[in-house]
């Protein structure tokens, strides 16, 4: 008995035991279960990350450049803008590139200079080679005339050669247009058929290729032109002809104006016409009829233009400014009628900044008065920059 009983007591003992065993095991394999487990793990740099950054850094690169290549364009382009000289390629004064031949036969650019040279360029139809020259059937006669200019209170000349046989051929030359029934004669195609006279045109670009080469700045250029034709004297033809049976006053051409060194305010106003448009300007000549008055038009900013017409003002009969339509001519007389406005040419304009728009300014201040002294020292200094004159003619 006692021994059955103890046998039961071990045996409960036993399974006692295993009971709290079996309950240790599950808890530490539940422990396991839930115990986060740290995972070391070595990052590695893939090719495509790699390739990656490469792309970056060259992105920023180009972007960089591109910021500096876009200022220096820009900063051509604005002094383009503002009508400075900038030659990323050299050319000669009417854009030719060097060592080409001109558009205007027979020159060539050679080193900045515009040069005849026949021999390789050839010469228009109505003239003959002889070596690098082309000759004019009217080139005879020949005398040098001196023509001066002003530019910015400096004054110089041009020397140039020109022909007593042409200026007898254009006085021969018919003084009438014929029209057709429905067509109404006008003053521009008077003014167009003294312009395209082909035996002047080929004896007049001479001047202007002269004028090229002294600047390469086209608006420098211009202002050449502009200068020479106002210092040519203000002075009628001595010549007359006769058309049915009655006496006319004879008005010259353009290349009679230089022959002569003389002209009036319609023959002076061809002359500049003339030359700038064969500079490549857009030109119209105004006609103030109530005046009696011709002068030149060049197309400009219209804030600065006569009128707003779109075409800058410029007196051809004396030094003036240009776009300075206050003048006072003789007698007191200005110009207060609207002008009639004929268009010669289609070409370039002048630029926005230039300072004749303040100068001209300016003269209309000094003339509406003001305190003398200080007008003084401005007429002063204006006068000495353009040569101006104390008195200008109409008609």
């Amino acid at each position: 008995m006692v021994r059955v009983k103890k046998e039961k007591e071990e045996s409960d003992s036993k399974s006692n035991q295993d009971v709290f065993k079996n309950f240790f095991n599950r808890f530490k394999r539940k422990k396991q279960k839930f115990s986060p487990k740290i995972v070391s793990k070595k990052i590695k740099v893939r090719e495509t990350d790699k390739f990656s950054i490469t792309q970056k850094y060259l992105i920023v690169f180009v972007v960089i450049v591109s910021f500096f290549i876009l200022v220096i364009a820009g900063g051509y382009l604005f002094n383009i803008a503002k009508g400075k000289n900038v030659q990323a390629i050299p050319v000669c004064g009417d854009n030719s590139f060097y060592d080409t031949c001109s558009l205007t036969k027979p020159y060539f650019c050679l080193d900045g200079a515009l040069l005849e040279k026949a021999s390789v360029c050839g010469c228009p139809e109505i003239l003959k080679r002889e070596g690098d020259s082309c000759i004019s059937d009217y080139q005879n006669s020949s005398k040098e005339i001196t023509l001066k200019y002003v530019l910015r209170g400096e004054e110089k000349e041009i020397n140039y050669v020109v022909y007593g046989g042409l200026v007898d051929y254009l006085f021969n030359l018919p003084k009438s247009i014929s029209y057709d029934e429905n067509e109404k004669p006008s003053r521009r195609d008077f003014k167009l058929k003294n312009l395209d006279e082909k035996e002047q045109k080929e004896l007049l670009l001479g001047l202007v290729m002269k004028i090229q080469n002294l600047t390469p700045v086209e608006e420098d250029q211009m202002r050449i032109a502009v200068s020479l034709v106002q210092n040519i004297p203000y002075a009628e033809s001595e010549k007359t002809f006769i058309m049915r049976n009655v006496v006319f006053n004879y008005s010259r051409y353009p290349y009679e104006v230089l022959y002569d060194n003389a002209g009036i305010c319609g023959e002076k106003s061809e002359l500049l016409a003339f030359l700038l448009r064969e500079m490549g300007y857009e030109v119209v000549f105004f006609y103030h009829a109530y005046e009696n008055h011709e002068s030149v038009g060049i197309k400009c900013p219209v804030k600065e233009s006569l009128d707003d017409t779109g075409y800058c003002f410029i007196e051809t009969t004396g030094l003036s400014i240009i776009t300075d339509d206050s003048i006072e001519y003789v007698g007191g007389i200005s110009l207060v009628s609207e002008p009639e406005v004929a268009l010669i040419s289609i070409g370039d304009s002048l630029g926005k900044d230039l300072y004749e728009y303040k100068d001209a300014d300016s003269m209309k201040r000094v003339r509406n008065g003001g305190i003398s002294f200080f007008r003084s020292i401005k007429f002063n200094n204006l006068k000495e920059k353009y040569g101006l004159v104390d008195e200008y003619n109409l008609g």
